[in-house]
């Protein structure tokens, strides 16, 4: 994790941004992202990346990597403004003893923004759309040599995979299945059986209900509308809601804000 030290809206890339130009408090941002970072240290290891000024976003590291079984594909950003979070989080995942697999920039890659290892060991999801390029996932699959499934994303408020698609450990799926193409919901809905599927609304979507943080039976997510944290629970998980709205106005939620270190399985191709 990352904190927001210098966490601000100080631009617009993403839909979320627009009318919250310089509208985030850094004492209510620090305070969620405390709540959240106490919540994981129950459960996990949790390590911190240094923040540096001038870097607002930088707070949402898991737009900056994707890391499995020692290898780290760190991201090209799409965007100039975030271009200058590569190095850091290069350095620290190099002296952590990571492989650094990178991604040319003519091929933009935001790492778990858009990309994620599926905890059963199903094939390594991507998308592509506003910000991801879909002839970067080849090439990052390649980094483990993984069996992948390409989706494409076509509402720009879902701007990135972990904004309507969170694979969960026990097998279940919540996804939003406007963001995606006929084709990539097709693909989905052949993977996941229906008893298995979480779809949410609209509502439940723009609230952030699918970036959630999931670790073993835990999920961790923003206090959402709906009916996203009873569903969780009736589905076996134990589901902790937090605020997090200072970070919905910069375009993400838990999952944006804790990149995965630990290894999941990977299915070669």
């Amino acid at each position: 994790m990352c904190s927001p030290e210098w966490y601000d809206v100080g631009y617009v890339i993403n839909p979320w941004m627009a009318g919250n130009v310089h509208r985030s408090s850094r004492d209510a941002s620090f305070a969620q992202w405390k709540g959240l970072y106490a919540a994981l240290r129950e459960v996990a290891d949790v390590r911190l990346l240094h923040p540096r000024p001038g870097l607002p976003d930088m707070t949402f590291v898991a737009h900056s990597a994707l890391v499995n079984l020692g290898v780290a594909a760190v991201s090209s950003f799409a965007c100039a403004q975030r271009q200058p979070e590569e190095q850091p989080l290069r350095t620290w995942l190099e002296e952590a003893g990571f492989v650094i697999w990178e991604t040319p920039h003519e091929t933009p890659f935001e790492g778990e923004g858009d990309a994620m290892f599926d905890p059963s060991g199903r094939p390594l999801w991507l998308a592509h759309g506003a910000r991801t390029c879909r002839y970067s996932h080849r090439h990052v699959a390649d980094a483990w040599h993984a069996e992948l499934t390409s989706l494409h994303l076509v509402d720009p408020r879902f701007y990135h995979l972990d904004t309507c698609f969170a694979p969960l450990s026990g097998g279940h799926l919540l996804y939003y299945p406007d963001a995606f193409d006929a084709e990539s919901l097709r693909l989905i809905e052949d993977r996941y059986p229906p008893r298995m599927r979480i779809a949410l609304s609209e509502a439940e979507a723009a609230h952030f209900g699918c970036n959630v943080l999931n670790a073993g039976e835990n999920v961790f997510l923003h206090e959402c509308e709906g009916t996203v944290a009873r569903r969780l629970r009736a589905a076996g998980y134990r589901v902790t809601e937090l605020p997090l709205g200072e970070f919905l106005k910069g375009g993400g939620s838990a999952k944006s804000l804790a990149l995965r270190l630990s290894d999941l399985a990977v299915t070669h191709a």
